[in-house]
């Protein structure tokens, strides 16, 4: 299954294709029948590509493909969106037998069955995802290790406090008018 380039915009319903991107953003085309095409802004909208959704677990986390794969292999017996929380539940222990059940939510599974539902007639469903070639791979893997050790650096002690509006010092403020009043 090849979900590169399919994203999900944080306040907007559906999934979109990323086609291209511009100086203001990202130029996006909903997956639906409609196919509108918008500029999602760089600075205030959030983006999360399917490739890299993966599904709290109790052990390791659960990759979406693979979720979306079990879910495909089930094809007959997928609930509505719109059905009980406790029919959704045993349905999502057939289909990520591992997943964490405190922090998957009935909402979580009702977004992910509707991303099916959404990607079970596109031609990217059936579609082998394309391989990294090594040197991809171990740029991706140089990628994450410094993300990592960003993160581990930029650690604050708990004592440290966050800088607050009133600690700077006022701006002055000019008294003479342009008329010379």
């Amino acid at each position: 299954m090849n979900l590169r380039g399919i994203v999900a915009v944080s306040g907007r319903p559906g999934l979109f294709k990323l086609v291209g991107q511009n100086k203001a953003g990202y130029v996006l085309e909903s997956l639906d029948a409609q196919k509108v095409k918008i500029v999602a802004n760089i600075s205030n909208t959030k983006l999360a590509s399917l490739e890299d959704i993966t599904v709290y677990g109790e052990d390791d986390d659960i990759k979406l493909s693979d979720v979306l794969a079990k879910i495909a292999a089930q094809a007959d017996n997928v609930p509505d969106t719109k059905a009980d929380a406790a029919k959704l539940k045993s349905f999502f222990l057939e289909v990520a037998p591992n997943h964490d059940q405190e922090k998957v939510y009935v909402s979580d599974m009702k977004k992910i069955i509707s991303w099916y539902n959404i990607l079970k007639d596109q031609p990217l469903f059936t579609e082998e995802a394309p391989e990294l070639d090594p040197q991809q791979e171990a740029v991706k893997a140089d990628l994450e290790k410094k993300s990592k050790a960003a993160a581990a650096a930029a650690v604050k002690p708990a004592n440290a406090k966050a800088p607050s509006k009133t600690s700077q010092p006022a701006k002055k403020v000019s008294m003479t008018s342009k008329k010379g009043v």
